[in-house]
């Protein structure tokens, strides 16, 4: 009697081991909505997507998941397409918003596979119905991919001209109830000008949503920021390029700029 006592103490004190060490007491944000536009996937080329980057982002995003973060993703297309080219070539705002939004697929598809190749599971969900390559945006559906540990490519913006991918990432973080939007930049945060033009621009660590509006802030299009600022869903703009930079954010530390009610 007194070795199989022992042996389900020993059971249980095992599990609860295996219990406590799971690092997610100390995580400030559970649920994320990580925005990266398609420029990021450029690296030096001036257009189009590179291996590297893909594997860059693809290995920061596996150290999330193994965290236990659940990750959504929502991810532009200026890379191959940009609406300014459509006015110089003729093509009316809608169809080539409608092209855009094809594009945001294309950089999905790209995401989806380095994600699969460091063994991340993943769903690509389109606002576009096109069954053969990516489900369909049904809001309690990509909350249980979430809540499975699967990440989730929200691609083709809103589904609606008119909207830019910042909107379809704000609208699509409040939809899932993040906790927080990650805006993925080349730079490291909130200026008070363009840091790639003026020298002498300060960055802000914090700034509410009011001053942003007041200073004219280059944060989101005003659609999305608003969006964000109506639900109290905070937003933190850093430096996507800098390795281990999402992992102290989820942390709690201070990275970037914090833009919050």
């Amino acid at each position: 009697m007194g070795t199989i006592h022992s042996f389900f103490v020993c059971k249980f004190a095992a599990s609860f081991t295996f219990f406590e060490s799971k690092p997610m007491a100390d995580l400030k944000y559970k649920r994320i909505l990580l925005k990266l536009s398609g420029e990021s996937l450029m690296g030096s080329q001036k257009f189009g997507i590179t291996a590297e980057m893909l594997q860059h982002y693809a290995l920061q995003i596996r150290e999330l998941v193994e965290l236990g973060i659940e990750v959504a993703i929502v991810i532009g297309g200026g890379n191959i397409y940009r609406g300014i080219q459509a006015e110089k070539s003729g093509i009316e705002r809608v169809q080539g918003d409608y092209m855009g939004m094809l594009a945001t697929v294309i950089n999905g598809m790209a995401l989806q596979s380095a994600l699969e190749s460091v063994k991340v599971d993943t769903r690509l969900i389109s606002a576009i119905e096109m069954k053969e390559i990516a489900e369909p945006y049904i809001r309690r559906r990509a909350t249980r991919h979430l809540e499975k540990g699967r990440v989730i490519i929200f691609v083709a913006g809103t589904g609606s001209p008119y909207f830019t991918t910042d909107s379809a990432a704000a609208l699509r973080a409040n939809e899932i109830n993040a906790d927080v939007i990650l805006k993925g930049t080349r730079v490291d945060g909130v200026y008070t000008a363009d840091p790639e033009k003026d020298p002498n621009a300060k960055k802000f660590d914090k700034v509410t949503f009011t001053k942003v509006i007041a200073m004219g802030l280059n944060v989101m299009d005003m659609t999305a920021f608003t969006l964000c600022q109506e639900n109290n869903l905070p937003i933190i703009v850093f430096d996507i390029n800098k390795k281990d930079n999402l992992i102290k954010i989820v942390h709690g530390e201070r990275v970037g700029t914090l833009v919050e009610g």
